[in-house]
């Protein structure tokens, strides 16, 4: 059963809202209304997207798997029986 839709009217968009909303809606290829309507339900979280954040990417990078590293942390986590004597 679809979900029931009701309309309204929002004054008072600031400019910047504006302009990211309409430059968020030709990015992804949808309209204004919807762009508008999935970032209000992402701010109130009623989304059914989950939110993935990218806030410290630039200082922390992205996680890739490797070997080499996974082995040295195994490495650290082993315990010497003859240490604890």
């Amino acid at each position: 059963m679809p979900q029931q839709t009701v309309q309204h009217t929002i004054r008072g968009i600031p400019a910047s809202v504006d302009k990211a909303l309409r430059s968020q809606s030709k990015r992804v290829g949808s309209s204004l209304n919807q762009t508008a309507v999935e970032a209000l339900a992402r701010g109130l979280g009623v989304s059914d997207q989950p939110v993935i954040h990218h806030d410290l990417d630039k200082l922390a990078g992205t996680w890739e798997e490797d070997p080499a590293f996974d082995g040295a942390v195994a490495d650290q986590d082993r315990i010497d029986p003859s240490l604890w004597k």
